[in-house]
């Protein structure tokens, strides 16, 4: 299957031939609807959204395994009605162009910090999700999981790009849905069938058994702090999955700004549809007769349910197709991640600030060392982490508070300034740590009330301040137009411009 992932990298990658910018970061910018929208579902639904969904139904509920793929397909779904044409029309390149545009080179490489960060704790979700597969289906160490998933996945995107990783997440998404689809009737004819399985999981969790959550006075199932907390994690995910590079990246990649809404609404769709099969697996495992040690290391780590359930519940064979299911959504979503980070990292980082005379040859090698050391520093990060779900909510926290205000402004704001979105920053800085992150083993500072939703507070702050302060401040910072930063891009194969393609 690895071999297979790189030989599909490899083909694709000789659409990228002529090695310019343009064809590693945004495929030239020639991508077809379908190609993008596929691509865009394979990075969505990763290995957290799998494993995560299912681990949230078993131990919980179903608001709580549902949440993270119906929330991310409305985020696409979002993206696609009022952020894809806007970025499309401007020819950007990546997430940060806009920033760049309005806030200035400086003020955008500090913007950039963020956005790289969640694109390196995702990366390191990853492959924890899939060496702890690994590890139940086939025994294999964390170690040696996670080091081979990341050099293989790492290599085929090295070498071709954008147009590697999309062909080869075409395949990939191809392998999740043929290893649910699989192993599901078998999964569910081991827990009594469905009727019997969601009959079990209504009587025994009747507040836990829909949607959306609402407030119970007969289970503590759904408290103030707990419901409040659900929806502001929901608002976390649904407009903190805008502002990611990844998105962007495949949004910039489509031919026009048309197809660039058409594919994120469509791959929205998808990713919602993608929810029921892990969904109801969650839901069968908690009325399958496991053994009583297999139940008692489901209590300890139900993040394991998932690869368990492919382990016990389905032939060997379905069980290997479950095991690339789980793969395909992980590899896919990395390799998009750490050409995400990369992307970044070279051009609006490296090219910018340390070397603006770069040439279209030197800016393809940039690329490349860029994936490199970025792969390598996720794989380094997830040697050293085991969380599966928190970390996948805990990267949109990031993106969700300090970037999504000032992705708004620099769009749809004639008369934002770095004045206030460099105030609207640290706002939302001090109040979203103020609150700690344990994940992290950041204390914390501010005893904010158990009803109080203060990751959307952090963020509502920045979305309010940011165009205040622009316009108090105006007439000492002049707000600077939207347009892309690199104009000299619009000429196709430009050896002055390290783009090198059409914009």
């Amino acid at each position: 299957m690895y071999a297979a992932f790189m030989l599909i990298g490899w083909r694709a990658s000789r659409r990228a031939s002529d090695g310019t910018a343009a064809d590693l970061i945004v495929a030239g910018r020639s991508m077809p609807l379908w190609v993008a929208a596929l691509t865009m579902t394979a990075t969505w639904v990763d290995g957290g959204y799998l494993l995560g969904t299912t681990e949230g139904a078993y131990k919980s509920s179903i608001q709580l395994g549902v949440q993270g793929g119906l929330c991310f397909g409305i985020s696409l779904i979002l993206g696609g009605l009022f952020f894809a044409g806007v970025m499309r029309r401007h020819g950007f390149t990546t997430l940060i162009d806009p920033l760049e545009s309005r806030f200035g080179r400086w003020w955008a490489a500090v913007l950039f910090l963020p956005a790289l960060a969640g694109e390196l704790f995702w990366s390191a979700e990853l492959l924890v999700a899939i060496g702890s597969t690994l590890g139940v289906l086939l025994g294999m160490p964390l170690t040696t999981a996670i080091l081979l998933s990341a050099a293989v996945t790492t290599a085929y995107t090295v070498l071709g790009g954008m147009w590697s990783v999309a062909y080869t997440d075409i395949f990939q998404i191809g392998l999740v849905a043929l290893g649910l689809m699989a192993a599901l009737p078998f999964v569910l004819a081991g827990a009594g069938g469905l009727q019997h399985a969601w009959m079990t999981y209504v009587a025994a969790r009747p507040d836990g058994a829909s949607i959306v959550p609402a407030l119970s006075a007969s289970s503590d199932l759904w408290t103030r702090a707990s419901l409040t907390g659900w929806w502001d994690t929901s608002a976390m995910l649904v407009f903190g999955g805008i502002p990611w590079n990844c998105y962007f990246q495949r949004v910039l990649s489509c031919r026009t700004p048309r197809a660039a809404q058409g594919q994120s609404l469509l791959a929205g769709v998808l990713t919602i549809a993608f929810t029921v099969p892990p969904l109801l697996m969650g839901v069968a495992a908690f009325s399958y007769p496991w053994p009583a040690a297999i139940a008692a290391q489901l209590q300890a780590t139900p993040a394991d349910t998932m690869p368990m359930l492919f382990a016990r519940a389905v032939p060997p064979l379905v069980g290997m197709l479950g095991l690339a299911a789980i793969i395909g959504a992980v590899t896919s979503s990395f390799s998009s991640s750490i050409l995400s980070a990369g992307s970044m990292l070279s051009w609006n980082c490296l090219r910018t600030l340390v070397w603006p005379s770069v040439s279209v040859v030197e800016m393809r090698r940039l690329i490349r060392v860029s994936i490199l050391l970025l792969g390598a520093a996720a794989t380094a990060l997830a040697l050293q982490v085991q969380s599966v779900q928190a970390l996948w909510f805990f990267t949109s926290d990031l993106v969700f508070v300090l970037l999504f205000p000032q992705l708004v402004s620099a769009l749809f704001d004639p008369r934002a300034n770095r004045t206030g979105s460099m105030v609207a920053f640290a706002v939302s800085l001090v109040l979203r740590v103020g609150g700690g992150e344990p994940l992290l083993g950041i204390p914390a500072l501010f005893a904010y009330p158990e009803t109080l939703p203060f990751k959307t507070v952090a963020a509502a702050a920045g979305l309010l301040l940011l165009p205040l302060v622009s316009r108090l401040t105006g007439h000492l910072d002049a707000p600077r137009p939207l347009r892309n930063p690199s104009p000299q891009a619009g000429t196709t194969g430009s050896a002055a411009h390290p783009l090198g393609a059409t914009s």
